[in-house]
């Protein structure tokens, strides 16, 4: 294993390995290793003038993008904790993560989507009384906000003015600052939202990240001279990690996509010659899918790495043949183990690659238990997965008593996942306990959904299934019981989940019950539910 020890000596190895070669290609803005490694150390200087000590918390909301990679990376290098939003959030979604993370400076895009960032934030915590010392009343915590672009509202930084402040720092005093760091600091806490709704921010060390995306790069057989197109997003392990982190251990080229449009994929595949393409399955399946596909020279594509769902053998078998790819693996990982347990190997059979999602990865155990008595089952059973290893997390940031529901004394993390060990030891993930469904790729937990849809003045009971969709995997549906007197559709519902949910959480079908099935506890059975919910 190669001694990087922490994230910010990693970017100075590779600004000094890789100098010359190509690090970020985003439009028509081409940055060398090098020149990366001198963009991050000014934005370390400018975090450093800013206040920002060793362990705090700093977040970053936007979409991939050169400035994310910098700022990120920059945070890290001056001492901070970086805590990812999803670009999915809504203001509120994004101010609770705030809240509950205490960050003290923010990075966030101007507009995306259509979506002002900036207003969305001011809308969920501009009102209450200022107690604190920084712009938006409802995140006492949060001192400054650095607008990722040319203009800011007055109470906000831009991104040229924040960097500038940071000029009068010395190099010396930002390696003096990185020193500081070790392999068992914090580098990140990436906020999961589990069973009950609320988030909880799985903390993840610089070492546990280096070890892991360095197993990673090796089973994967990244290499110098790989141009990756990083469409997972950056809030995401898979696209940060497995991504920026990845490609910098390498001097991979970083072609960041803000959105998945198959179209702009296409096209950058082609234009940038681009060799690996990490993603959900839907991404993969769209590409072969699109009519324009013959049209774009996508020749240079060598590496798939894909998971997040089952993977159908046709798809293996397509990319393989159809697109001449020579590697195409699948893997499993949750946050809570630094994003990855399992991976298949270059050489597996087809059938292996489709089927499950490979073998514990070095330094990592996997377990399948009963999930009532906790006892392992042999092979071919199915029961709860268990994960021991350097990868799983040091539990849920300021929550000890969630982080002991989750990580056993010995050592175990209870993943609530239902998966089956082949003889071989390859896991195949089968069922989720905590009845979580993944749309195109997004983790979508029902009871977060439920504890949303339940603020609707019509609503007075919900329960949240996934269901099949040709497209995405899954997508949500919703049964409501509407309040007395009510005429709620479920146009209107979903309407007004649009503008109060991440897009991916937002119910495709909504079907009005009276009553919900439940148990003598007043659980809510969903297995009769799901038994109707494809009608």
């Amino acid at each position: 294993m190669s001694d990087w020890g922490t994230i910010p000596r990693l970017v100075r190895s590779s600004a000094e390995r890789y100098a010359d070669a190509e690090a970020v290609v985003e439009g028509r803005t081409r940055v060398t290793y090098a020149e990366l490694g001198a963009r991050v150390e000014r934005a370390a200087a400018a975090c450093l003038a800013g206040g920002v000590e060793v362990g705090d918390r700093v977040a970053v909301w936007a979409p991939n993008s050169l400035d994310w990679i910098v700022a990120a990376l920059g945070a890290v290098s001056a001492g901070a904790v970086l805590v990812p939003l999803n670009t999915r959030f809504k203001g509120a979604e994004a101010a609770e993560v705030l809240r509950r993370s205490g960050a003290r400076l923010l990075f966030v895009t101007g507009t995306f989507l259509g979506t002002s960032y900036v207003a969305s934030l001011r809308r969920a915590a501009g009102q209450g009384a200022p107690d604190g010392r920084g712009p938006l009343p409802g995140l006492p915590a949060l001192e400054q906000v650095v607008v990722l672009s040319d203009d800011a509202p007055p109470d906000f930084r831009t991104w040229k003015d924040f960097l500038a402040a940071g000029e009068g720092r010395s190099a010396a005093e930002v390696r003096a600052r990185e020193d500081r760091l070790s392999g068992p600091s914090l580098s990140d806490i990436v906020f999961t939202s589990g069973t009950t709704g609320r988030p909880k921010g799985a903390m993840i060390t610089h070492a546990q990240t280096l070890r892991a995306y360095e197993i990673w790069a090796d089973l994967a057989g990244l290499r110098t001279t790989d141009r990756y197109l990083i469409v997972n997003p950056f809030f995401h392990t898979f696209g940060y990690k497995a991504g920026v982190i990845a490609c910098l251990m390498r001097g991979a080229t970083m072609v960041p996509q803000p959105v998945f449009n198959v179209a702009t994929a296409l096209a950058n595949i082609a234009a940038e010659r681009i060799s690996v393409l990490p993603g959900p399955p839907t991404l993969h399946q769209s590409l072969l899918d699109h009519p324009a596909r013959d049209a774009h020279d996508l020749s240079a594509l060598r590496l798939v790495v894909t998971g997040a769902a089952v993977v159908p053998l046709r798809l293996v078998e397509r990319l393989h043949g159809e697109l001449g790819i020579g590697t195409v693996l699948t893997a499993y990982g949750l946050s809570e183990a630094s994003g990855i347990v399992t991976m298949c190997r270059r050489g597996d059979d087809p059938s292996v690659i489709a089927a499950t999602s490979g073998r514990p990865i070095p330094g990592t155990e996997v377990r399948v238990a009963d999930t009532e008595t906790g006892a392992p089952v042999p092979a071919g059973s199915p029961g709860e997965v268990l994960v021991r290893g350097f990868n799983v997390m040091r539990g849920y940031y300021a929550d000890p008593a969630a982080t002991a529901r989750t990580v056993t004394p010995d050592g175990w993390l209870r993943t609530g996942d239902v998966g089956v060990l082949d003889t071989s030891g390859n896991l195949r993930i089968t069922d989720r306990i905590k009845d979580m469904f993944i749309v195109g790729g997004f983790n979508a937990y029902p009871a977060e959904i439920e504890q949303l849809l339940g603020i609707h003045a019509d609503v007075a009971d919900v329960a949240v299934i996934g269901v099949p969709d040709a497209r995405l995997g899954e997508v949500g549906k919703a049964f409501v019981v509407r309040r007395p007197g009510s005429v709620l559709t479920a146009d209107d519902l979903i309407a007004w989940s649009r503008r109060e949910m991440a897009n991916y959480k937002v119910p495709r079908t909504v079907e009005f019950v009276g009553s919900l099935p439940r148990n003598a506890s007043g659980k809510v059975l969903k297995e009769g539910l799901r038994r109707r919910g494809g009608d």
